[in-house]
This record gives C-alpha cells, structure tokens and sequence, in this order.
C-alpha cells in the first residue's frame, strides 16, 4: 500500500513515519527475536536492532509494500549482521589491564550476567542450541533461524538472503548438520538418539 500510496499523490513526511513507525511496532518482537538468535545475547541483539531499524528508516522509500515489511527487515538485518561479523573481524583488541593514556591500568566492566533480561534469555532459549547456532557461519546461521524458527518458505529466505533457492537450501541442510553434529557432540546423553537424517 505504502508504494501504491507514494505512487498516486505525494505523501508527506509525517505520514511516511507514522507508517514507518507502526510497521516497526508490529515487528519488533520477530525482529529482537531474531537478532538475540543470530548474535546469541541480548547486547548485542539490541545493537543489531537498533542499526537494522536505522537502515530501514533510511531506505524505507525502497520498501515494496506487496511485499511482506518483516521479510523485507529480515533482509536488512540478515546484512547489517553480516557486515558486524566481518567488522569484528578487523577491530583491534584491547587488554582491560592495559594502562591507558590516564594512568588508570584497569578498565571497569558492568555485570549484565543479573539483568532481568538475561535471566528471561537464559530461561527461554536452551543454552547448548544457541551455542550450536554460534558455532555455525553467519548464512548457514540465517537460514536455518528463518527456515525453522521464523517458518518462512525458501523462496522467502532466497529472497531475503538474495541468493538462489538452490543456495538456501544448501545453507539449511548444511547448517542443520552442524547443529545436530554440535548437539550430539556437546550433550550425547540428550541428544545422541538424533536421526541423521534431521
């Protein structure tokens, strides 16, 4: 509606944020949802989030709206990962007993490990799949998050992921053997009885 509305008149600049934000709104929970899988806490998954919605307020004239808005975002998100992992991958790392410029030799780091929503993160998701998830590539990662978690279909996860069908489905069974693999390995008494066919 939103293209098709651009399209017949001019829409002013409120009324593109009024939809911008109440399209948010209803996806924000599939959003953090995701990004807590992907980056696996929630310090993260707040940060991905918060760059994700910064990238779709940005770009939101591109937006399709025949198209779903959470595919869309997933997309944005999916890339806005990508490119943290690749950006980790360059930062440099600091000793915190390093002395810095101030003389000062430690640096002070808060305890997140008691907020309340760790605690709900640690109860709702099982700690040996998300470290399963973790050790697994940024795309086979994806994919299988939006495959089983988010039950979108592989044309929707080409589509978000931009890649083939045929892709998607090699990152899917790829990733699903990682995981199962990982589980089996990690806790063989809970998971040993796994088919190897899942």
């Amino acid at each position: 509606m939103l293209t098709s509305l651009f399209r017949e008149r001019v829409v002013s600049v409120e009324e593109r944020q009024q939809a911008f934000e109440s399209l948010l709104k209803k996806s924000y929970r599939q959003a953090y949802s995701l990004a807590v899988r992907l980056t696996g806490n929630s310090a993260e998954a707040e940060d991905l989030v918060q760059e994700t919605f910064v990238r779709a307020y940005r770009f939101f004239h591109r937006y399709d709206d025949t198209l779903p808005f959470t595919n869309w975002l997933y997309r944005i998100m999916s890339n806005a990962h990508i490119d943290g992992v690749r950006r980790k991958g360059r930062l440099r790392t600091t000793s915190l007993e390093q002395p810095n410029p101030n003389g000062v030799t430690t640096i002070e780091v808060p305890d997140h490990s008691s907020s309340p929503d760790r605690e709900l993160w640690n109860r709702s998701m099982d700690e040996h799949v998300q470290e399963g998830l973790n050790q697994m590539t940024s795309e086979f990662r994806t994919a299988v998050l939006l495959a089983d978690v988010e039950g979108m279909a592989y044309e929707e996860i080409a589509d978000v992921m931009k890649t083939s069908v045929g892709t998607v489905r090699s990152r899917i069974h790829r990733g699903r053997k990682q995981l199962r693999n990982f589980l089996m390995k990690r806790c063989p008494q809970t998971f040993g009885g796994m088919r190897y066919d899942v």
